[in-house]
This record gives C-alpha cells, structure tokens and sequence, in this order.
C-alpha cells in the first residue's frame, strides 16, 4: 500500500477563452477506472453540444492505467497533453475533461496542445491538489490518572489527537504516521512510565491542502 501521494480534492471546474474558443474543464478524483470512465461519460452527456470533449485520467498505486482521449482534435494535441500534465504535477488517481466551444479561429496543432494543456493546469488550480498521507490510528488506554499528562502532551506533540473516549480506561485516540510508529510507541511508553497499552485501531489517510 502506498504511503504517500498528491491527488485532486475533489471536483473542481474552470473556464478560459483562446482565440474565442471556449474551454470548459471538469477534474475529479477517480480511484478506478470505471468513476473515471463514468466521470467523463457524465460530462459528455452534459455538452451534447460541445464541438470537442476530450478527457484524460492516471489511476493506480503506480500509475498503471493511464488513457487520453483526442474527441476529434487532431491526433496528440489534447488528450496527450492534458495526460501529461496530470504526469507533471505528480497526481494520481485523476480524471479531466476538457470541452472545447469551437470559436471560428483555427488553433493550429501547437496550439492547441498549450491551450488543452492550460485547461487542465487551471482546472486542476480550482479543484485543489491535497496530499494523502497514510496514518495509524493508535488507541492507548491509560488509567485515569495519567490522563492530564498524556492528554497534554500529545495536544502539544506533532501526533493529532482524534478523540478521547472515557470508559473502565482512557482510550485516547491518536493518529501517527505510519513511519513513526515505533517513535510514537516509544514516546508513549516513556511518557507513561510503560504503564499504557498501546494498539492499532486501523489504517487511513489523511488529507492536507497543497497550496
């Protein structure tokens, strides 16, 4: 399982003019191929009318599926470009589609793989790069009376406390990355004299804004 990786919030839309063609972009998350194919059948259906709706996703720990989508644009100067960057900015699990309004002003081939190519890069800005990193929830169970203690200093740690839960013991739940595991059993167990059990509730990721 991956650790750590940049992918998109969620959905975001943009919009920009070139040469009064008008360039709709649309990005989501897509953590399988079939929301990613579902995604851009949906924007599809929504710019029926659209001259052009040409699409592009990167999916899987390693980037295993990886498509892009011309939708008529001469071959390589849209959905190949909007893949690529995808691939720069280093995202993973993210699908874009790109609606072209035609203008009456013809693009010409480098033009239209910069035009396809700022589409995405401003469409990605609105939909917000996050970086997802994998965390251990810990639960350590403490008596009560190393409760002021413990609840002090992990507020004051860099481990983010999640809740507290009070029954026959303390349970204070807390969050480490997974890499500082061990450092955070250590802590703990420095902290409380050896007298906290310490387990692992479960996995997740957590979400930070890349700005």
């Amino acid at each position: 399982m991956r650790n750590n990786y940049q992918t998109v919030k969620g959905h975001g839309e943009s919009e920009i003019i070139i040469q009064k063609s008008r360039f709709l972009t649309y990005v989501n998350r897509a953590e399988t191929e079939e929301d990613a194919v579902d995604f851009i059948y949906s924007i599809k259906q929504k710019h029926k009318d659209a001259t052009h709706n040409c699409s592009a996703y990167i999916i899987g720990e390693n980037d295993n599926i990886q498509k892009a989508n011309d939708d008529g644009e001469p071959s390589g100067t849209a959905g190949f470009p909007m893949l690529e960057v995808l691939k720069k900015q280093g995202l993973k699990d993210t699908v874009v589609v790109v609606t072209r309004y035609y203008g009456g002003i013809k693009l010409g081939g480098g033009g239209l793989i910069r035009a396809y190519g700022k589409a995405t890069t401003v469409g990605i800005d609105a939909a917000k790069v996050v970086e997802r990193n994998l965390h251990h929830l810990m639960k350590v169970s403490i008596d009560y009376t190393w409760l002021g203690k413990v609840e002090n200093e992990v507020r004051s740690s860099e481990f983010p406390l999640k809740e507290i839960n009070y029954a026959e013991l303390v349970e204070l739940l807390v969050y480490t990355k997974s890499e500082d595991e061990t450092k955070f059993v250590d802590w703990v167990t420095e902290i409380t004299s050896g007298q906290a059990k310490i387990d692992i509730v479960e996995k997740e990721f957590l979400e930070f804004e890349v700005e």
